[in-house]
């Protein structure tokens, strides 16, 4: 009687009737497969590239001038300022929070976990309208504001409020599972052999979790150059002042500007393309990491 199979882990194998028993027919394989293609064709591949179509459909001059016209190039030094600011402050905020929550244990923790959810959960224009029963002229906080000489709604303040609101989930959402998993061992071994508390931050747990890190704020980035909905109540709409890509592209297509309006959708599409394609790096480099400490 022959021995049975062993795995290189050195353990025997499953029987053939189990692994027949556990997989799908080669047919079914590629029916769920040209059904997620046709998904992914129809919903992503066809409306993108619409967008480049008809940003291009006047030529290649006529693109050129929407995309460098004053208000656009407005639009796009405001998307990027906005980013700029909410996203380090997500970074800091989803740091701190994740920490929190991963390493300590406290009364009232999982309210901060609700808490956190909470912008998944609150629709963007429900959140810039509480922003702006907040800080409005006729808001809670409006007269003492006025009084000070500080206006929030309809300025850039306004935008980053509101854009910090619709992000904060994403940096501490990618951190919590991630410290988790880790634990704590190895921030208390640094502890015993006497580091403080931020030599432990700074060289344990933050090398530990910087490519979930990368990739949370990659995401949170995405969202705040894409967000629409918060930033539209906020801003007022005023041109070349307040207005965002998104609130750029509703703008020009409200008045039948489609050329101008699809070339600033096209940048859109790039900005998303580009944290595609980190995001797709991100995930590769962080798993084959993974993969390699789970090895050891």
């Amino acid at each position: 009687m022959s021995a049975a199979p062993h795995t290189p882990a050195g353990r025997a194998a499953p029987p053939a009737w189990f692994a027949a028993a556990t997989s799908d027919p080669a047919w079914v394989r590629w029916l769920l497969s040209l059904l997620a293609l046709a998904f992914l064709v129809l919903f992503l591949v066809v409306p993108l590239a619409a967008v480049f179509y008809e940003a291009l459909n006047a030529g290649l001059g006529a693109y050129l001038h929407s995309i460098t016209e004053k208000d656009a190039l407005s639009a796009v030094r405001l998307t990027l300022l906005v980013a700029a600011i909410a996203v380090p402050l997500n970074l800091v905020f989803g740091i701190a929070a994740a920490w929190l929550i991963a390493k300590f244990e406290f009364k009232g923790k999982s309210v901060l976990i609700t808490l956190i959810d909470l912008p998944f959960s609150v629709s963007p224009v429900v959140s810039g309208l509480v922003y702006v029963l907040l800080f409005g002229a006729q808001g809670f906080f409006g007269p003492l504001l006025q009084e000070l000489g500080i206006k929030i709604i309809f300025t850039v303040s306004g935008l980053v409020l509101a854009t910090v609101f619709v992000t904060f989930p994403f940096v501490a959402r990618e951190l919590i599972p991630l410290m988790q998993e880790q634990g704590t061992e190895e921030e208390e071994a640094a502890i015993v052999l006497g580091a403080s508390g931020w030599q432990t931050f700074w060289r344990v747990t933050l090398p530990n979790v910087k490519w979930g890190l990368l990739y949370g704020v990659l995401l949170c980035n995405a969202r705040a150059m894409g967000e629409f909905g918060a930033v539209s109540v906020v801003s007022g709409n005023l041109r070349g002042q307040t207005t965002t890509m998104p609130l750029q592209v509703e703008m020009l297509y409200n008045e039948y500007n489609s050329v101008a309006a699809f070339a600033v959708a096209s940048l859109l599409a790039l900005l998303a393309l580009v944290t595609l394609v980190a995001k797709s790096l991100v995930e590769w480099r962080f798993g084959r990491e993974i993969a390699a400490t789970r090895g050891h």
